[in-house]
This record gives C-alpha cells, structure tokens and sequence, in this order.
C-alpha cells in the first residue's frame, strides 16, 4: 500500500503523517509513506486544501485532519 501525506510540511501535514505511520504499523500493514509538498503535484491530484491522504493513487481525505479511529478505519476501508 502507498500512502502519500499532500501538504505544504506545516505542523497539521506533520502530525497527520506521523499519525498515519503509527496507525498503518500499529495494524501490521505492508505501506510505504511519502510526504508530497511540490504544489503541482498535489494540484494533480485536484486537491485544494491539504491536509490530504492519497491511498494508492486516491485521494481519501482533504482539507481535515482525521483522527487515530478515522485514520484506522480509512485503511481498513483499503
């Protein structure tokens, strides 16, 4: 599974991506995480407010930054 964390590296992005990684190692996933801050590539993916998850090429979230649970449950929807 790739996760990728869209943001511009503010402290929500940061948090979000920490979060992410515990929560994908807490479940014993197979996951690699990137942070995404080039502004052009997170347009590509038609995000407009970061903080975003992207699992596999999609875009799960936008423009919030859910909890442990939300996160939890996100990749279990995966």
């Amino acid at each position: 599974m790739k996760i990728e964390i869209l943001g511009s590296g503010c402290k929500k992005c940061t948090n979000l991506a920490a979060d992410v990684e515990q929560v994908a190692t807490d479940m014993a996933l197979d996951f690699s995480i990137e942070k995404v801050t080039d502004m052009a590539a997170i347009l590509d993916y038609g995000v407009m407010s970061t903080p975003a998850i992207v699992i596999d090429g999609t875009v799960i979230t936008a423009g919030n930054v859910p909890s442990k649970a939300e996160i939890q449950q996100l990749l279990n929807d995966k």
